[in-house]
């Protein structure tokens, strides 16, 4: 089998994925936005005080808000984009986003407070299972809480 095929065949079932509705597409999107927020969010706070020469301080912040407002964005114009219409106006998405990230801090910094002496597990193995479960959840209160069409 030439190599090209093959290539073609995963690049267009990898496309296929990103392209299909509902929530696997969805699932797929997301996963690709939040790879690029972090990004953002990383390289933006490197850059601002590498290149740019502002001190860490003040570039966590700028990066900070702009990876938020773009993984907002990321999420009503690209994860969610196969959704004919919100049944939520922006204000109240946003208004929902913002509670949504407001908990995902408090569960996260309860969890590396609380869970690393009670199970033996040190601060930062609890901080990325914490992540994890909560990017898995943030992912179902989005898709039906957030940015869901009419009637769900």
């Amino acid at each position: 089998m030439p190599a090209g095929s093959r290539t073609g065949r995963v690049t267009g079932g990898l496309l296929r994925r990103v392209l299909a509705p509902g929530a696997q597409g969805q699932a797929v999107r997301y996963v690709i936005a939040g790879a690029t927020v972090a990004a953002v969010y990383v390289g933006a706070t490197l850059l601002l005080s590498g290149p740019a020469g502002a001190p860490i301080q003040a570039a966590i912040p700028v990066a900070y808000v702009t990876a938020v407002s773009l993984h907002f964005v990321l999420q009503r114009f690209f994860v969610f984009a196969d959704a004919k219409a919100f049944a939520l106006a922006v204000h109240h998405q946003i208004g929902r986003y913002v509670a949504i990230g407001a908990v995902q801090y408090a569960i996260t910094a309860a969890s590396t407070a609380l869970l690393p002496p009670a199970l033996g597990l040190s601060e930062r193995v609890v901080y990325v299972g914490a992540v994890a479960a909560i990017s898995a959840m943030t992912f179902i209160f989005l898709r039906t809480r957030v940015f869901h069409p009419p009637g769900l």
